[in-house]
């Protein structure tokens, strides 16, 4: 199993000024997502070389915001990125593109129903907590497994990153909002003898 996972979350991306539910569409990264990204990746490879390793891999989700953070990545500090499609964010159905307020104006009951209980009702048309965490959990596990030690990087989302650290700080993954995932930022996590130890969260990158 890998030794180190880097697990970042993409860059800004295009039309951030106002708070929306992106989940599957396909935002493109900004200008300014890059440079949070370029930050990161050197702060990740001064990390690697204090530690004397290497990226073997970086691994992303298909959605072009991940998908050309970690080829930003890969050009600073790893080899070419390879896409997984199950690491996408979670599909808010009819609710994507839309505010909050939009959202609770047009289908109040069902919001309140969703986040009093993410685990269990999903965004009309959309995935529960439950359905998403099950998928990255799958897909997560084969990445884990493909490397014999060594240090890997994930570059995914904002619901994906926080599943995943719910799963390896131990935590019931109804506290799933409270893991705070910046853009850019990098959480590390290290695997001595199996039993996972998050070592950095949330570091760097842009709220």
């Amino acid at each position: 199993m890998v030794d180190t996972l880097y697990l970042i979350r993409h860059g800004r991306t295009e039309g951030d000024g106002e708070k929306r539910y992106k989940g599957s569409l396909d935002i493109p990264l900004a200008p300014e997502g890059e440079e949070e990204i370029r930050r990161t990746a050197e702060f990740v490879r001064a990390d690697l070389e204090k530690a004397g390793h290497e990226l073997a891999a970086v691994y992303c989700s298909a959605l072009k915001r991940a998908k050309r953070s970690a080829e930003v990545l890969s050009s600073i500090v790893g080899p070419a990125p390879t896409v997984i499609e199950q690491l996408r964010e979670r599909s808010f159905g009819q609710w994507e593109g839309m505010t909050f307020k939009e959202i609770m104006k047009k289908w109040p009951e069902e919001f309140r129903a969703w986040a009093d209980d993410p685990l269990n009702n999903s965004p009309i048309d959309g995935e529960t907590t439950t359905e998403v965490s099950e998928r990255v959990d799958r897909a997560l596990d084969e990445i884990l497994e493909r490397h014999e030690g060594g240090a890997i990087a994930v570059v995914a989302h904002g619901g994906v990153n926080r599943s995943i650290l719910c799963r390896f700080m131990g935590l019931p993954l109804g506290k799933i909002f409270s893991i705070e995932q910046d853009h850019g930022a990098v959480s590390i996590i290290e695997f001595g003898e199996g039993h996972p130890v998050v070592r950095l969260l949330n570091y760097g990158g842009t709220k």
